[in-house]
Parts: structure tokens; C-alpha cells; sequence
């Protein structure tokens, strides 16, 4: 039987945009799976990890330091304070705006799906060597800083 590469055409097997995208969809499978196994969202993931990486912030700070859209951000925020994992108050600063916190519970969860994450990560390279694992992150980390600053405005 045939492999499903061997019958695409070689100019394709070769493109880097290609590879890219179906390890992409491969990897995006494999966290939403693990992910669901226990209720939870690649969203919650990143939200969960900015606050923990960065402390307290704006529902719209989150958004642009998770790339969540804005309407996204606030149905996720309601996910996660409805299973006690953020809080959400009053900006004393400006009190039309919430400040969303993580709560000692959503740490704990967040370590949960940290583990959930690093087996599919695991599933997703198992191909590779250790070695080989961080030659790929380090280059995909710099293809995608190259693209980062070249796609940010001017100052």
C-alpha cells in the first residue's frame, strides 16, 4: 500500500510552508486531544500561562499577549472563573475595565495541562532525538522572531 507522501507531487514534499503546516495540524490534533480529556482548551492553556508568566492583567492585555481575539477572551475568561481557576475585579484604576487573576487552583490546573502539553509534545516529536528537538525549536524560534518583528509597525 501506498504511503500518502509518496504519491504527492516532490515539488510539494519539499516546501518548507508545507511541512510546516501539516506538522502544524498534527500538533494542534494532538494538544486539543489531550487537552479534552480533561475539559480543557488550548485558549485556557494560554491564558492560564500568561498570568502565571506575567501576574494580573487586563482581559484586553491578555488578549494581545495570547493572540486570543477579544469576543474569545471574554468567553474564556468566563470558562475559567466559572470553574474557580481565574478571578475577575474591578480595576482600581479605571473601574470599566477587569483585572483577571489566577487563582491557587488555576495554578495547580495549569500544571495539569503543562504535563497534557509536554505528552502530546512528546507524541508529536517522537521521531526526533533530544538533540534534534532543540535544533527544531531553536530554528522554528527564529524563523518565527524573524517574521514577528518583520510583520510589527514602525515605531
Amino acid at each position: 500500500m501506498e504511503n500518502a507522501e509518496e504519491i504527492v507531487p516532490s515539488r510539494l514534499r519539499g516546501l518548507p510552508s508545507r511541512l510546516i503546516g501539516h506538522v502544524a495540524m498534527s500538533g494542534n490534533r494532538l494538544v486539543d486531544q489531550a487537552l479534552a480529556a480533561i475539559g480543557a482548551r488550548r485558549y485556557h492553556y494560554a491564558l492560564l500561562a500568561a498570568l502565571a508568566e506575567f501576574g494580573p492583567a487586563s482581559q484586553a492585555s491578555l488578549g494581545r499577549r495570547t493572540g486570543i481575539d477579544r469576543s474569545d477572551i471574554v468567553a474564556t475568561v468566563n470558562q475559567l472563573a466559572e470553574r474557580g481557576l481565574v478571578e475577575r475585579s474591578p480595576d482600581p484604576g479605571d473601574r470599566r475595565r477587569n483585572i483577571i487573576t489566577v487563582t491557587p487552583e488555576g495554578t495547580r490546573h495549569l500544571e495539569e495541562l503543562d504535563r497534557l502539553i509536554s505528552g502530546a509534545q512528546d507524541e508529536l516529536l517522537a521521531s526526533l532525538t533530544a538533540t534534534e528537538r532543540e535544533q527544531l525549536v531553536g530554528l522554528l524560534t527564529r524563523v518565527a522572531d524573524h517574521h514577528a518583528a518583520s510583520s510589527s509597525p514602525p515605531d
